[in-house]
């Protein structure tokens, strides 16, 4: 989520850079733990500007006498998304997490009865999104994931240069929830970026969207499951979610259908697809024709297509990754007694590296085709660009930045 501004003020780095050296130096933990905490005494100024009580951020800080090592590794070696689609949905819409999804829907039956009344998204894309995110709130009992936030979002801030800003956005809002009292500082918890909770909200998040779902006077995304499944439905309502909508569908395409029609942004209703070629996969009809959706093709034309609709991007104000989207959708459906997919994700196709994605968008523009920012990824400008060029190559224009593509680009063709 965007993290708010920090009343435009610009917090010295000599703390951070002079932490930076005594690591770089090698020299000892004491002269780090002291540059760390000279760094916490000089942010306090930014908590107290945004209405943080002293009491507030003493407690925040009490026993975070160092920097956390391993924050700082995660935060440096992010690992590139190299799963396909394909490998991916296997992953996160395997047979075990349904089964557990649907005794989940059966447990906590009466919350979510009340929260679909409420709010007004289907229960089980809310249980969905949960799985996703914590394993239905498995990972909160692991040590090795779950951490301080304050002590995570206070290493970002003062010594992680590309994330400082976040860090300290973060943090802020992290003071403010201590402030509330929803959550003591000893269970104010998440993940080496802050990410909190069953359904994993950053600070600012939690404190837009947070709900008190059974009237205690807190709201606890931490160990009351009503609260975090309410508070992400209510991130999706008040980002659009139409009710009684679906997330999308899965299609299959005529015989010599237009490729390029698939540009992820072009919204026709359902019946104008029908009319061009495209067909549910499964064989049904279109419940509500006049519906507005996109067509999109995840691994390209040899893949499955779908039809998304509106709520599909709202499922992505929550992670924006197609494959994510598509995690969500697909896991409510099968929740719901829904069939697999129909069609077979190609086993050869797989996601380019960041690397090789900004290769491809400096060929592409040497010839002609703009991308936009050579930045590393596939946005809406890239896949135009990859339309183009494969149009003025007789090639099927279905926009998917594939190996061999890069491989014909980087052999002249």
């Amino acid at each position: 989520m965007p993290g708010t501004a920090t009343n435009g003020r610009r917090w010295p780095h000599f703390a951070a850079a002079a932490l930076a050296a005594v690591l770089a130096l090698g020299a000892g933990e004491a002269r780090a733990d002291a540059a760390f905490h000279k760094w916490v005494q000089g942010f306090w100024p930014q908590a107290k500007a945004v209405g943080i009580s002293r009491a507030t951020y003493d407690a925040a800080f009490r026993g975070v006498d160092s920097v956390d090592p391993e924050v700082l590794r995660l935060a440096a070696k992010q690992p590139e998304f190299t799963k396909s689609v394909g490998e991916y949905l296997a992953s996160a819409v395997s047979e075990s997490r349904i089964e557990n999804g649907r005794k989940m829907l059966a447990h906590y039956k009466p919350a979510l009865d009340r929260i679909e009344a409420h709010f007004g998204v289907q229960r089980e894309i809310v249980v969905a999104i949960w799985g996703m995110e914590s394993s239905f709130g498995a990972v909160l009992d692991n040590p090795k994931i779950v951490r301080s936030v304050i002590r995570s979002l206070a290493t970002l801030a003062c010594c992680d240069k590309k994330r400082s800003q976040f860090g300290r956005t973060q943090l802020l809002a992290a003071l403010k929830i201590l402030q509330r009292g929803d959550v003591p500082p000893n269970r104010l918890t998440g993940s080496w970026a802050g990410a909190m909770g069953h359904t994993q909200f950053i600070p600012t998040s939690y404190i837009a969207f947070s709900v008190d779902a059974d009237g205690d006077g807190r709201a606890d995304i931490w160990s009351n499951v009503p609260d975090a499944l309410a508070t992400a439905a209510n991130l999706l309502a008040k980002n659009g979610w139409v009710t009684g909508q679906t997330w999308g569908y899965e299609v299959a395409l005529t015989p010599g259908f237009k490729m390029s029609l698939a540009d992820e942004k072009t919204q026709r209703s359902l019946s104008e697809w029908q009319r061009l070629g495209v067909r549910r996969a499964n064989g049904k009809p279109f419940p509500r024709p006049d519906d507005k959706a996109k067509l999109i093709l995840p691994s390209g034309a040899r893949g499955p297509a779908f039809l998304i609709l509106r709520n599909f991007d709202v499922i992505k104000r929550y992670n924006n990754a197609t494959s994510y989207a598509l995690g969500v959708g697909h896991l409510a459906d099968r929740l719901a007694g829904g069939a697999p997919f129909v069609a077979t994700w190609p086993a050869d196709v797989k996601p380019l590296s960041r690397a090789q994605i900004e290769e491809m968008q400096r060929l592409l523009a040497a010839k002609g085709f703009s991308t936009g920012e050579v930045d590393g990824k596939v946005g809406p400008d890239t896949r135009d660009a990859i339309r183009a060029y494969q149009s003025a190559k007789g090639l099927v224009a279905d926009g998917y930045p594939s190996v061999a593509l890069l491989e014909r680009l980087k052999s002249g063709g």
